[in-house]
């Protein structure tokens, strides 16, 4: 973890001109006399905003292990590792032949159940008619009504017994809880399952959670809800804070940022930096359609009155159009930024 820089808005600016007073260093090597199609930026010194860089990882925010609460041998394992299943898809079943059989013994049960009840409504129907007229004492009217409560609630037992049943049928299939990629299969046709033995695991990475670990004086910048700038594989991007808790170990926080990952661009548990902010200062920043790069080296061109040269520079954090360059310019360089279409120029006043 080590300070770095997010960039603001900064005072700096375009130059069309194609001519300068500023010599080429030692580090600049000369390309050409020509002047092609370009537009200038002046080097001044910007006001950027420092940041503490938060290393962590980049976790699926929804994934899951699945299982089951039956005990049967599996029959069928539909996926495999690495395919895309939706939600409510089937990935396991499990030999639930042993519930088929209990199915027709609780259809049995709710039948009898409920004939009982309509014959305890005959009778219950009958005898209140018969104690209207006076024709029946009130202890069969009682023992009528007392019959019915009886059938009523053996006929609410069966039901539930079906319903009970109906539910641990539903644990012969597993099946996914939500859309992702199916990280790890355990099991194969014949395997035993057993309640809680995994079976398949499953993810969804359209969301990243960045957890990176910092000090109680850099997690007390970082607000639930508040936007930072991180990076994940490289791509800079915008995150959202999801929380700040106490780390398992140490006198650590963990910042926890949520970042879109739509289209699955970003694997989970990538590499990643959270960037808190500190404080501002001064800095140089050029656009970013400015840099060259040769392998390793990164530099830009700069335009002097001898003509275009190539100076090799050290960048710092890349934020939307600039990035800052840590070493290799100064304030008054002008930096050649090509007249492609793609570039984009970002100048303050």
């Amino acid at each position: 973890m080590k300070p770095s820089s997010t960039l603001v808005v900064a005072g700096s600016a375009l130059v069309i001109a194609a001519t300068g007073c500023s010599s080429p260093n030692q580090e600049s090597t000369v390309a050409s006399a020509t002047r092609p199609d370009a537009t200038v930026y002046l080097v001044s010194d910007t006001l950027v905003q420092s940041a503490f860089e938060a290393s962590g990882t980049a976790a699926a925010l929804r994934q899951a292990t699945l299982s089951t609460k039956l005990l049967g041998s599996v029959i069928e394992v539909f996926v495999k590792e690495g395919d895309a299943v939706a939600a409510g898809q089937p990935l396991v079943r499990i030999d639930a032949r042993d519930l088929s059989a209990k199915a027709d013994q609780v259809a049995a049960s709710i039948a009898e159940a409920e004939a009982m009840q309509r014959d305890a409504l005959t009778q219950a129907k009958r005898i209140r008619a018969l104690y209207a007229d006076s024709a029946a004492t009130r202890a069969q009217l009682d023992a009528v009504e007392t019959a019915v409560a009886r059938t009523d609630a053996g006929a609410r037992t069966a039901h539930a017994a079906a319903a009970e049943l109906e539910a641990a049928t539903s644990y012969a299939t597993v099946r996914a809880p939500f859309a992702g990629i199916v990280t790890k299969r355990f099991v194969d046709p014949g395997a035993f399952a057993a309640p809680g033995a995994p079976l398949v695991s499953v993810q969804d990475g359209r969301t990243l959670r960045i957890t990176a670990n910092a000090t109680p004086d850099v997690a007390r910048a970082v607000q639930r809800g508040g936007r930072i700038d991180a990076i994940v594989e490289g791509r800079p991007m915008r995150a959202v804070v999801e929380g700040v808790v106490p780390a398992a170990a140490g006198n650590l926080y963990a910042i926890n940022a949520l970042v879109a990952n739509p289209n699955g661009v970003m694997l989970p548990g990538s590499t990643a930096t959270l960037f808190i902010p500190l404080g501002t200062h001064a800095a140089i920043v050029v656009p970013q359609a400015a840099i060259i790069r040769q392998g390793d080296l990164t530099g830009v061109t700069i335009r002097t009155a001898e003509g275009d040269a190539t100076r090799w520079v050290r960048l710092g954090l890349t934020v939307g159009a600039m990035v800052e360059v840590n070493a290799g310019l100064r304030a008054g360089d002008r930096v050649v930024v090509p007249n492609n279409g793609a570039a984009t120029v970002a100048a303050g006043g």
